[in-house]
């Protein structure tokens, strides 16, 4: 168990809004001793990996009593942030996932954000 302050409130993700870390490129361990050929490999990509491919079936599947709650949980969070460039960041990442998904939280967004 940690007793430091674990960063704190610092972001520890990336992209971020807040000046957090960055992708260097770099290894993030030292090398291991082996004989043969090694090396990094990019792994073999499909056009299931994508990072909205699941998050958009998942959308899809739902009933629609399913979608509106989960458009209103969202929106209830995300029409808090205070910074328009980050809501319109997020909205683009649901939109990815599923144009209908983007939209119906766009609106709801703005209808919460209005309601305030």
């Amino acid at each position: 168990m940690r007793f430091d302050g674990n960063g704190g409130r610092a972001k520890n993700y990336e992209p971020n809004s807040f000046n957090g870390p960055v992708q260097t490129g770099q290894p993030a361990y030292a090398g291991v001793d082996v004989s043969g050929i090694t090396g990094n490999h990019m792994p073999v990509l499909h056009k299931e990996d994508s990072d909205f491919v699941q998050a958009g079936a998942l959308y899809r599947l739902m009933k629609e009593e399913e979608k509106q709650r989960l458009i209103g949980n969202i929106a209830g969070n995300l029409g808090k942030v205070g910074r328009d460039d980050i809501i319109a960041r997020a909205i683009g990442h649901f939109r990815a996932a599923d144009p209908d998904y983007g939209a119906r939280l766009e609106a709801a967004v703005k209808a919460f954000r209005a309601g305030r």
